[in-house]
């Protein structure tokens, strides 16, 4: 003779079965301080890497006369650039608060970077042209003291890493 379980039975073994599973996994260890330092320093190199194109691309929208296509396409380049390292910067999972606080001045840094790129692709590029338009182009002449805060966030953080 067979003994039968009841639905609710089964389906509460079921649960505490897999209950019983998850608590025993134990919790992904957190990066050290070093290696959660090195990955930012990592990403904020290829960001200033970055930095020398986007600069010139910038520059290039203020050069006196028509700006070529070649100039907005270096420009979305750079920009494209710029946004997938600022990705890569916010999904670091960092848990010391320095750390923290570095990489959200960094990722604002970019953000100016990426704003001065469009800003400069608008008025290079404007439907209509104006004088006051077309004397604040020309005072384009790369990314300014932003690029610099970025170069010295990055030393300083690469000279805590040793």
């Amino acid at each position: 003779m067979r003994i039968r379980t009841s639905p609710g039975t089964v389906r509460w073994l079921r649960t505490a079965r897999t209950l019983s599973r998850l608590q025993h996994r134990p919790a992904p260890a957190r990066p050290s301080h070093r290696a959660q330092l090195l990955a930012l320093v990592a990403v904020l190199d290829e960001a200033v890497a970055a930095q020398t194109p986007a600069d010139a691309a910038v520059a290039a929208c203020g050069d006196p006369g028509p700006v070529s296509r070649q100039t907005a396409r270096m420009c979305s380049r750079q920009s494209s650039t710029l946004h997938r390292l600022r990705t890569r910067l916010q999904d670091l999972e960092l848990s010391d608060p320095d750390l923290l606080r570095a990489q959200a001045h960094a990722a604002r840094l970019l953000a100016y970077d990426l704003w001065m790129l469009r800003e400069s692709l608008d008025l290079a590029f404007t439907l209509r042209p104006d004088p006051r338009t077309e004397a604040t182009r020309l005072r384009l002449n790369g990314l300014g003291r932003h690029a610099d805060d970025l170069r010295r966030l990055r030393d300083g953080l690469r000279e805590e890493a040793g």
